[in-house]
């Protein structure tokens, strides 16, 4: 099969993008023990009733979905270890051909500009493969967050009320999104940087 596929893995410099394997649990539980803390105000968690997915069960659901072409969930990796996670969610295609980006970086990592380059590399790749739209929704006060959408062109559809359950309760969401056809500038979009 020509052209880019579900299995692919991305690189750009110090970062690449890959397949969560079963041999990376003893550094992912490491990497999220790490952290727990820096993470807990903004990651979707399970409503009351919920249980979060264990390490191998979610390698597998992993792997079903891009056998399905209904996410894409990557983990980081800059120079050889494991730095956070990247993921187009919720893939619809059929009309609609959107996706759901979430992302997250190692506390010791932030500020390195590697979260929005992931964001960028795999926004360019779900947009290779076919889709249309691809929207992020951060909490409003998670300023990080929102100035990844912003270096990313990301445009603001506005708030959505207690729209996705973090840190036990369900919160509040602004909305941005980028469609395929918009011009892609910028440092973060530009495969040579």
């Amino acid at each position: 099969m020509d052209g880019p596929s579900f299995g692919d893995v991305l690189e750009r410099g110090p970062l690449r993008l890959r397949p969560m394997r079963r041999r990376d649990e003893r550094e992912w539980r490491e990497l999220r023990a790490r952290n727990a803390d820096w993470l807990r105000p903004w990651e979707a968690t399970p409503p009351a009733g919920g249980e979060a997915l264990g390490f191998g069960a979610l390698v597998r659901l992993e792997r079903r979905q891009r056998r399905e072409r209904s996410a894409l969930g990557l983990v980081m990796e800059v120079d050889g270890a494991l730095a956070g996670r990247v993921v187009l969610a919720g893939i619809e295609w059929g009309a609609q051909r959107s996706a759901m980006l979430g992302y997250w970086i190692d506390r010791d990592l932030a500020g390195r500009a590697l979260a929005p380059r992931a964001a960028a590399m795999i926004c360019a790749h779900g947009f290779d493969l076919g889709l249309h739209r691809i929207e992020l929704a951060t909490r409003p006060d998670n300023s990080a967050s929102r100035r990844v959408a912003q270096k990313l062109g990301f445009t603001s559809e506005g708030v959505r009320r207690r729209y996705l359950h973090v840190d036990g309760q369900w919160r509040d969401h602004e909305v941005f999104a980028r469609i395929a056809d918009e011009p892609r500038i910028g440092p973060f979009w530009d495969p040579g940087s």
